[in-house]
């Protein structure tokens, strides 16, 4: 198909000149700002939208047609007009009429156009094009979300979803803590406040009370101000600006995780453009921690390597290092002048007390090393929908902190430009008010203990059907998360007979149990495993 624009610079002076025309013609003069004059700007309109002489022409004649502005839109009026393939004068009177437009003129500027006037006024519009993205595959649905989508499909009345990592009522509800509710009552109240943005960095005293949550106020980095801390969109979002960051400024190291690990930190370093490495954590014979082969794979990394850790409630194994095992892993990485990376989504919820949560990761910044973390108020304060989290980095100096804060910045800035502020102001009311903090962390307690005590009922159930097979391990690993040892095709098993959905590695989500639910499991369990389904 011939072109018609050969350049902007032409289509512009095109333009430019059937606008001139309108305005010195007779026609136009004789009826400026009415129909005539308003129809030729709708022209040129077109033709700025346009860079093909059949859709050009097609333009043309909608307008040529409208017989008044207004009353119907160029797309209606579509239809009205058979012009392509018509004679040149016709098509040419046509025109003239409706933009008070000179024959001579017309014949010019068609000409400049690049094309001759027989052939562009006669040529037959495009055929139906194929679409840009018709050979776009379909992507597999999210391990993890896509238990939900299943779940929500199933009409069963006993259905029972696992997989989602989000506390739960003894309902089976969403819950929202009372602290939150609170929280939110003072902040409608308060008529002073507004919508306006947050800085890049997000709210100052959000950033203040997350690192000293994480680090507790005497720690020697924040006594220093050597920790810059950064509002970020929940872990996620924490974890990929960290990322973007080591991606720019450590560009050479790669970045190990635990196997197995999160779903998601196989998607989110790979995207940041991180050279992904795997370390041993989970046996799975034992089901507990792999501590030697742990030890060796991270002495045998490259020195300056990036190390994600866990800071608590292991996802999705639920298995944690003991307080001497983590003296020895901080050793080691410290040696070999390793980068932890602590991904702490669960400060609180795993035991219930914030300061145990936090344990290893204090350990790390209280020996005067670098280290990033990564924190979300998801699961421990109820905001998974608000998004609401931070990166910290722990550095040597207050100068290198502020020059760090700076470069995340402008990661930031081209990311999502500066973070909602309703969730940070959320925890900000609840950690910032002495009695609301009280309830949070009452609130929390009950939270973590409802857990542990549902592992102690499915544990018990199991035990009562006798189960094949050693269960301990329900009882030992900590946080919302069991690993089960269930595999594929027995949570198939479990899905397709019981309606219970979970991951496919068997990871058992244990905020969604409640006392009335958990016979149902240990049924379904049982039957799997037996194989008398």
């Amino acid at each position: 198909m011939v072109g018609l624009y050969p350049t902007i610079e032409r289509r512009a002076i095109v333009i430019a000149a059937f606008e001139k025309e309108a305005q010195s013609s007779p026609l136009g003069k004789k009826r400026e700002g009415g129909g005539d004059l308003r129809h030729l700007q709708r022209f040129t309109a077109a033709m700025a939208a346009t860079n093909s002489s059949a859709v050009f022409l097609s333009a043309v004649d909608r307008c040529a047609a409208a017989d008044s502005p207004g009353k119907r839109t160029l797309l209606e009026r579509s239809h009205s007009v058979r012009l392509v393939g018509t004679p040149v004068t016709r098509r040419a009177a046509v025109w003239r009429k409706a933009f008070g437009l000179g024959s001579n003129f017309l014949r010019r500027t068609i000409s400049s156009l690049g094309f001759a006037m027989a052939s562009a006024v006669t040529e037959k519009p495009p055929a139906t094009s194929k679409c840009l993205w018709e050979d776009v595959e379909m992507a597999p649905e999210d391990p993890i979300l896509g238990v939900t989508l299943a779940y929500n499909k199933d009409t069963s009345a006993v259905k029972l979803n696992l997989g989602v990592g989000a506390y739960r009522t003894e309902e089976g509800k969403p819950f929202v803590l009372e602290s939150v509710r609170k929280a939110e009552a003072i902040l409608a109240a308060d008529r002073s406040r507004n919508k306006e943005y947050l800085p890049i960095t997000g709210l100052a005293a959000f950033n203040k009370l997350s690192r000293e949550l994480i680090l507790e106020n005497d720690c020697p980095a924040l006594v220093e101000n050597r920790v810059a801390t950064i509002q970020c969109l929940s872990g996620t979002g924490s974890l990929r600006v960290g990322a973007d960051f080591l991606a720019a400024h450590y560009p050479n190291a790669a970045i190990y995780l635990p196997d197995p690990t999160w779903g998601n930190h196989k998607g989110i370093f790979p995207a940041s453009g991180l050279c992904m490495k795997k370390y041993r954590y989970y046996n799975s014979q034992s089901r507990g921690l792999d501590i030697e082969g742990m030890i060796k794979d991270l002495k045998s990394a490259p020195s300056g390597s990036v190390v994600l850790l866990h800071g608590c409630a292991h996802n999705p194994t639920g298995v944690d290092p003991l307080p001497e095992q983590w003296e020895v892993i901080r050793q080691v990485i410290r040696d070999k002048g390793h980068l932890p990376f602590f991904d702490c989504a669960y400060q609180g919820f795993a035991s219930g007390d914030l300061s145990q949560d936090a344990a290893a990761v204090r350990s790390f910044a209280g020996d005067g090393g670098e280290l990033l973390i990564a924190q979300s108020f998801a699961k421990n304060m109820g905001l998974y929908g608000e998004r609401v989290g931070a990166l910290s980095v722990v550095c040597r100096s207050e100068v290198i902190a502020k020059k760090l804060e700076s470069q995340v910045k402008i990661i930031i800035r081209k990311m999502y430009s500066s973070p909602p502020i309703h969730g940070a102001s959320i925890v900000t009311t609840v950690l910032g008010d002495k009695e609301l903090r009280e309830e949070w962390m009452s609130e929390l307690r009950g939270m973590a203990n409802r857990i542990i005590q549902m592992r102690k009922q499915l544990y018990d159930a199991l035990i009562l059907r006798e189960t094949p097979g050693d269960w301990s391990h329900i009882l030992n690993q900590i946080g919302m998360f069991t690993y089960s040892g269930l595999n594929k095709e027995q949570v198939a098993v479990m899905t397709r007979d019981y309606h219970v959905y979970m991951t496919s590695n068997g990871r058992i989500s244990m905020a969604g149990l409640s006392p009335s639910t958990v016979p149902h499991l240990a049924d379904a369990i049982h039957a799997a495993v037996t194989g008398n389904n």
